[in-house]
């Protein structure tokens, strides 16, 4: 993993609308998709940030347009989260650049399609690594930070594929059932104190009937689904 500086530009430290003084969000797969709009969002609210990603080129792409757009100060940490002790070697860079977490956001993840006996188990194994081991990783290593400060947050993104079985998807749907399980949330929610937070009315349609279905029924569809 490579250390890098942060970005900030002038009048940083001015107030802005709804600037929460002092509250600095980590972000990880923050380079694209939800995480970066997860990082415009937070930068919205005023929040300093710490970007995480596997490129650095594009995390200092966004950390140059959230510092003009917000104000605030944008850290970058490009990391890959498929290598074992990754979140170690995250946690010893905020050390060494004396920096508080104050809201964890677990976004980077990936899937992949296929049986399991297709994929490949290196695939698979990487998989998991991104999707459970490297989440729990950081919850563990930065919530007793949070706690001592007896404030902070942490926002874990899942996926519908949470509440059913995935045939052709097996290991993706545990994984996010893992996250689902551990602890989850989405922006708006955790603002609000929510626990689980489902956006979408299909989303939460399909989130229901799962629950709701008889568990063979649901794996079926979901097979059918993925086909």
């Amino acid at each position: 993993m490579t250390s890098t500086g942060s970005t900030a530009p002038a009048g940083a430290g001015e107030d802005l609308p709804r600037r929460r003084r002092g509250e600095t969000v980590l972000i990880t797969g923050a380079s694209s998709g939800i995480g970066r709009e997860l990082a415009r969002q937070f930068a919205g609210d005023g929040a300093d940030l710490v970007l995480v990603a596997r490129s650095e080129d594009r995390l200092r792409e966004l950390a140059g347009e959230l510092s003009a757009e917000s104000g605030v100060t944008v850290e970058v940490v490009p990391a890959d989260l498929g290598r074992p002790g990754s979140a170690d070697l995250i946690v010893q860079t905020l050390a060494q650049r004396h920096i508080d977490v104050d809201v964890l956001v677990n976004n980077a993840g990936f899937g992949a399609r296929g049986p399991v006996a297709g994929i490949g188990v290196g695939r698979q194994l990487d998989m998991i690594e991104v999707n459970v081991a490297a989440l729990t990783g950081l919850t563990a290593l930065l919530l007793p930070g949070m706690l001592e400060r007896r404030s902070g947050g942490i926002l874990n993104v899942a996926s519908t594929a949470a509440f059913q079985p995935g045939p052709n998807s097996a290991v993706y749907y545990a994984t996010k059932a893992y996250v689902l399980s551990f602890t989850e949330a989405g922006h708006d929610g955790l603002r609000r104190g929510k626990t689980l937070v489902i956006p979408g009315l299909r989303n939460r349609v399909l989130a229901v009937g799962a629950r709701l279905s008889p568990r063979i029924l649901v794996t079926k569809i979901s097979g059918y689904m993925q086909a």
